[in-house]
């Protein structure tokens, strides 16, 4: 018995058939959008867990009164924190001591990573790379051993720098030099961090500017002047937003070790504040107002840095 299709029938059959690999190639098409975000699904994953969760859970703490004691409970107070923060000297001195710790920590992690590339462009290879540890070691060393170091080569009575210098001064608890000891020893540690990032900067800068610019007769001072260092200004600028940015986080561990915030609150900055208000003070919801404020104002510097980077930055297109 045969069955003859009628027209209706071979249209819908002819139209299914060719539906099938239409479905097919967009499938693909759409497997081939999605891999990316495949690979980027780990790292989106671990940003939104331990970075935005947590920052969302400290707005919402720095709007209660919580002492840290899981049975005591938080009272919702709105905007009370920041209120109160704000009218505290020690938050506003503790800006100011940030900034001076960022100030002083910039020519260790700018000016001075920058001449000692440019000597290291001198040295033969062999011994550039000797050099280049030398420089870098400091980087490796854990800022609590560091720390317990420089208190015993600070040391009043039996330190080294006392019987150089030949003084008897208490570095460590005077207020007037505890802030230049937690500079000078973390920009000891982050010098060669910010060498190795000069040395990649130089790294990628072409050398034809310089041999076209020697057939042009122009001198050495005047390759690294009008050529070089704008070439390495990218490189310049992210040392800054570096040292910005991190400069109150890498000194924690230098002050809790060393000073303590102290003496007189004299090595006390905003990040260390902030500790001191949750873990001292039991205070969680002044401690979450502060974070809250400090990540505001240094994501607006981070802004400005950013554009001004983009305006005055040299690239070696």
């Amino acid at each position: 018995m045969f069955v003859i299709d009628t027209p209706a029938e071979q249209q819908h059959s002819s139209v299914a058939a060719e539906s099938v690999p239409a479905r097919r190639s967009a499938l693909r098409r759409a497997g081939r959008r999605a891999v990316p975000y495949l690979y980027l699904a780990p790292a989106l994953v671990l940003l939104v867990v331990w970075t935005y969760r947590p920052l969302l859970q400290a707005v919402q703490l720095s709007t209660y009164s919580w002492n840290l004691l899981p049975t005591s409970p938080s009272t919702p107070v709105g905007m009370a924190n920041y209120h109160r923060l704000l009218g505290l000297p020690a938050f506003t001195d503790s800006i100011g001591r940030t900034a001076v710790l960022i100030a002083g920590l910039l020519p260790f992690t700018v000016v001075l990573p920058v001449l000692l590339a440019l000597a290291a462009r001198r040295v033969s290879d062999r011994a550039r790379t000797v050099y280049q540890a030398f420089v870098f070691a400091p980087f490796l060393v854990a800022p609590v051993a560091a720390a317990a170091v420089w208190r015993w080569l600070l040391n009043p009575r039996s330190g080294a720098v006392d019987r150089v210098l030949g003084s008897d001064r208490n570095w460590v608890y005077e207020p007037s030099t505890a802030p230049w000891v937690i500079i000078v020893i973390t920009g000891w540690q982050l010098l060669g961090f910010a060498v190795l990032v000069v040395w990649a900067g130089f790294a990628g800068i072409s050398g034809d500017y310089d041999e076209a610019a020697r057939v042009d007769g122009a001198r050495a001072g005047q390759i690294l002047r009008w050529i070089t260092l704008p070439l390495l200004s990218p490189t310049v600028l992210f040392l800054v937003l570096t040292t910005v940015l991190l400069s109150p986080v890498l000194t924690f561990p230098l002050i809790d070790t060393l000073t303590q915030g102290g003496p007189t609150q004299s090595t006390t900055n905003i990040y260390y504040l902030l500790w001191d208000y949750a873990f001292h003070s039991f205070d969680a919801g002044l401690s979450a107002a502060a974070g809250v404020l400090l990540f505001l104002g240094f994501g607006a510097i981070a802004g400005v840095l950013v554009w001004i980077s983009e305006r005055v930055s040299f690239h070696d297109d």
